[in-house]
């Protein structure tokens, strides 16, 4: 059963898909279920019971997934979980295994495991063999470099085939593995691997983004002089082929490390063996260096994709991303249950807005994923996908980064198929994984997700610690689970990892976003915390008033930041990107405003509106509201911005030229 309210009159919870009879029977979450019941002697009446017993039943519900997914390990596990602490939970005690050897454990020989396309080289495909043979070498090669378990291995690499065998290689060592985007400035690429002392380093001679070259090797003498422990750097050459290693540290080609025929080894390792480093989002100080271990992602990555988004051995996942952002190693998850990875390299607006479209009905891609703000940009180019591709295989869609609003479900189910589930995600790169998703066993409702993932003890709490329903409250979890961080690199003590979870709520993993949580277990997400805006003692999530702005015409894109601070009385600015041709005059100004006060609130209308060029954003598309708040209350831009770490640093002169002028 489906509903389509028109645009103008869709309304949050407005029930737009229903998971049909034969979803809800054959779905591997329903398999999971049946399982349960045959092995453990577990019934569940439906999503929200399994939900609960996963939640509150930990050490049951994991050691449950351990025996499902049968991981492979070679030694075995002395207990599930030590104590329910956080942080200091200790999972699988004594297990030995390795997230490539369970990557590379369901070869499908009909279908192939990577199907990567690039402004660059066009479409390719790689077999399972071929992908197995490629780290097989790769893993030979790193081992006579010297790599061994527990050396850090970096990666500046776009989003190509020789990266994911880079990580495998890796991985299969024992090695750490961390990766940035070659979009990334110097600097910030210094901050966050400089910190891991790294011996190795992936990279390219360039990239193309949007049909324009980038030049990296200047930016490669650069990296090899601030980091005094990389022996080796070995060079793809990616822009141009006849690009040479010379000139750096231990320098070789890629090609160089291909051809052997050594046997692929996998190092048995701790469950909490580090996989690799992660950042935060490297906006304000130094980026906080998240260790994640083998055991826990191979089961969080088990569990969301093969139960929630159900996916299967041959299908085909496609996630719009970069190297340098979590859903990278998120989608490199498909090979655990033996899915083919679409891999796609360059601007998904080049040539234009139906490129990735057009890529999902080319691959026949099941399962689509990208960035809240791409789908955004589509809805507002008026694209119709759905009538200009055959999406026939796709049945899944997939968002997060941000809220995908009500007229983003909307527009989705208009432009694409009426029996899509759109699958709305929230969660981080500090988990790797999400904190609420979708399930096949729950309708979607526009604006809302539909349920908090399996083993992840949501709610949200008030101001006094204590859970709220129906109202909005931090974004905690209760109880541990084996994708939390197992450490914070160089945080002695773990000083730096308690004060970014624990130190509001001790015991409780808070997130840093504010959630409403419906009686049905239904969730909203209305952005970070700490940017809510709290004008007059009424709480609003800044997304609702980018909802009540961006749905004008006349608007692109939007800021809203609060300057109340240390007792000085409440200044809310708003900033808009206008569309061509567009002016904001007194009466777009008094249109916003008014829409703001029927939507959102009438104190949270702003006192002034300004037209901006663009709306600074971070490399993965957030707008950076609080660095920008902070700038404009008077903190200097090296303080509270990383401009390398931007995917439009030019954006920022606007508010640096402000903030002098408020602040003279």
């Amino acid at each position: 059963m489906t509903t389509h309210a028109p645009a103008s009159t869709l309304t949050e919870g407005a029930l737009l898909w229903e998971p049909p009879r034969a979803l809800r029977e054959n779905c591997r979450m329903t398999h999971y279920m049946r399982w349960l019941a045959d092995k453990r002697g577990l019934r569940f009446d439906g999503y929200d019971a399994l939900w609960r017993w996963s939640s509150t039943e930990i050490e049951a519900f994991w050691a449950s997934l351990w025996d499902y997914f049968e991981i492979r390990a070679s030694a075995p596990y002395k207990r599930v979980l030590d104590s329910r602490r956080m942080p200091g939970a200790t999972w699988f005690e004594g297990a030995k295994l390795n997230y490539a050897e369970h990557a590379l454990r369901h070869p499908q020989p009909d279908q192939p495991a990577i199907i990567a396309q690039s402004e660059v080289r066009g479409r390719e495909e790689i077999s399972w063999a071929e992908l197995h043979s490629r780290v097989a070498s790769v893993a030979a090669a790193l081992r006579e470099l010297g790599i061994r378990q527990g050396d850090r291995v970096v990666s500046y690499m776009p989003h190509v085939p020789e990266t994911v065998i880079a990580f495998l290689a890796c991985a299969s060592l024992g090695a750490v593995w961390s990766s940035c985007s070659p979009d990334m400035g110097t600097g910030a690429v210094i901050d966050r691997f400089r910190q891991i002392e790294p011996s190795l380093l992936f990279a390219v001679d360039g990239y193309r983004y949007g049909g324009r070259d980038f030049e990296r090797r200047p930016v490669l003498d650069e990296l090899q002089r601030a980091m005094p422990t990389l022996q080796h750097i070995v060079l793809l050459p990616y822009l141009d082929k006849a690009a040479s290693a010379a000139g750096l540290r231990g320098g070789r080609l890629w090609a160089s490390l291909l051809g052997r025929t050594d046997a692929l080894r996998f190092a048995q390792v701790d469950f909490d063996h580090p996989l690799w480093i992660v950042y935060s989002s490297g906006t304000t100080g130094l980026p906080k260096a998240i260790v994640h271990g083998h055991g826990g992602i191979v089961l969080d990555h088990m569990k969301t994709l093969q139960l929630h988004m159900d996916l299967r051995p041959g299908e085909r996942f496609f996630w719009m991303t970069t190297t340098g952002w979590i859903m990278w190693n998120i989608l490199l998850g498909g090979l655990l249950g033996g899915s083919t990875i679409v891999l796609f390299d360059g601007n998904p607006a080049y040539p234009d807005l139906e490129t990735l479209w057009r890529t999902v009905a080319e691959t026949r891609t099941r399962v689509f994923g990208a960035g809240a703000a791409f789908f955004n940009s589509c809805m507002k180019a008026g694209l119709e996908p759905g009538r200009r591709f055959d999406l026939s295989a796709l049945t899944q869609i997939g968002s997060t980064g941000s809220p995908l609003t009500v007229e983003n479900f909307g527009w989705l189910y208009r432009a694409t198929r009426a029996d899509i589930q759109v699958a709305s995600t929230s969660g981080g790169t500090d988990l790797a994984g999400p904190f609420v998703g979708a399930s096949p066993l729950l309708p979607v409702s526009a604006g809302e997700i539909p349920c908090r993932v399996l083993g992840m003890a949501v709610e949200a709490y008030n101001e006094h610690g204590k859970p709220v329903l129906n109202e909005v409250g931090e974004l905690v979890a209760t109880q541990p689970f084996p994708g939390m961080p197992v450490y914070f690199w160089n945080d002695p003590g773990g000083r730096r990892y308690r004060e970014s979870y624990f130190e509001q709520f001790p015991g409780v993993w808070r997130h840093g976003d504010w959630i409403r949580i419906t009686p049905e277990g239904r969730s909203v997400i209305y952005g970070r915390s700490d940017t809510t805006i709290n004008r007059f003692g009424i709480r609003m999530g800044t997304s609702e008033i980018y909802r009540a702005v961006e749905d004008s015409p006349e608007v692109l894109d939007s800021m809203v930041v609060d300057l109340e601070y240390l007792g000085r009385q409440s200044y809310m600015p708003l900033f808009v990107v206008l569309a061509p041709g567009a002016t904001l005059d007194e009466a777009l100004k008094s249109r916003l405003k008014e829409s703001i006060r029927r939507r959102v609130s009438a104190r949270h209308t702003p006192d002034e509106i300004f037209a901006v060029a663009d709306i600074p954003r971070t490399l993965t598309g957030k707008k950076m509201e609080l660095p920008v708040r902070k700038l404009l209350l008077g903190q200097p831009l090296e303080k509270v911005a990383s401009t390398d770490a931007m995917a439009n640093p030019e954006a920022l002169k606007f508010f640096v030229d402000l903030a002098r002028k408020w602040n003279a």
